[in-house]
């Protein structure tokens, strides 16, 4: 099977069964609302390695925040960040270097982090180390001009650096709703946060086969499962194409510059 794209047969697929009046579910008529539900997509972006390169822009604001706060320098060495939440990161620094646990301790942590974001990332931009990924303007473009398509985010960072990210590069306004990682340590976590955004703001008649979630690590594929949610894999993270392929999301790409074939998997085609 070719890794460049390859498709899954989508193994959630329920089984027919039969209505209140004898016929096949798939055979009684539909109501409108209920025919723009079963032909609605929903699409969740991972952020770093998937929207965005930062050049590691969050993992110098932490350490920066780390100095400040409790006089460790170099915090982040050993520290795991791809496809991890920002509070489960923040857990492993205050544990490795002794500096207390707990909610407040990570709070401070996180809200360091948030002060020194924006000047990283633009130091980053400037030495040309920080950008969007090839493709990404043109695919939001594309999913803000089709009927019947949400996009949304699936990430690991909080929301206020969700935000700060995605505001700087100019996107922040193509999503409204999302899962973050203010709460939960878990990816998982954050995904059945994210579905549950989902089914608050479009009903309950959505199926989890109708979402879509874009992201670049093999976390990203397993939280997509977790809520049934098919996954496009995309290799523009630390992962490669290959390690991503093993992971058997829905689709796999290298990088998301053919934007045609992206809007492909967005609608199920």
């Amino acid at each position: 099977m070719p890794l460049r794209w390859h498709e899954r047969k989508w193994l959630g697929s329920r089984t027919r069964t039969r209505g209140p009046r004898g016929l096949p579910r798939d055979q009684i008529p539909r109501l409108p609302h209920q025919r723009v539900i079963s032909n609605m997509r929903v699409i969740l972006f991972d952020i770093d390695g998937t929207l965005l390169s930062s050049s590691h822009a969050g993992k110098a604001a932490l350490e920066k925040a780390m100095v400040d706060l409790h006089g460790v320098p170099d915090s982040m060495a050993g520290i795991s960040l791809a496809g991890r939440t920002d509070r489960s990161i923040v857990r492993d620094l205050t544990r490795a270097h002794r500096v207390g646990e707990g909610r407040p301790t990570e709070d401070a942590i996180l809200e360091g982090y948030l002060s020194y974001l924006p000047e990283q990332l633009l130091h980053k931009q400037q030495a040309g180390q920080a950008s969007l990924l090839p493709g990404i303007v043109p695919i939001l473009d594309a999913l803000a001009e089709t009927p019947g398509v949400a996009v949304g985010l699936l990430t690991g960072n909080i929301r206020r650096g969700a935000a700060l990210k995605l505001s700087f590069f100019g996107i922040n306004d193509r999503f409204s709703f999302g899962g973050f990682g203010d709460h939960h340590f878990d990816r998982d976590e954050v995904a059945r946060e994210a579905w549950g955004e989902v089914v608050g703001r479009f009903g309950s008649d959505l199926q989890p086969d109708q979402v879509l979630v874009i992201g670049d690590t093999p976390l990203d594929v397993q939280c997509a499962r977790a809520i049934g949610a098919r996954v496009l894999a995309v290799a523009t993270g630390v992962h490669t194409l290959q390690q991503l392929a093993q992971c058997q999301p829905d689709y796999c790409l290298p990088d998301l510059a053919n934007h045609s074939r992206v809007i492909e998997a967005c609608l199920g085609r």
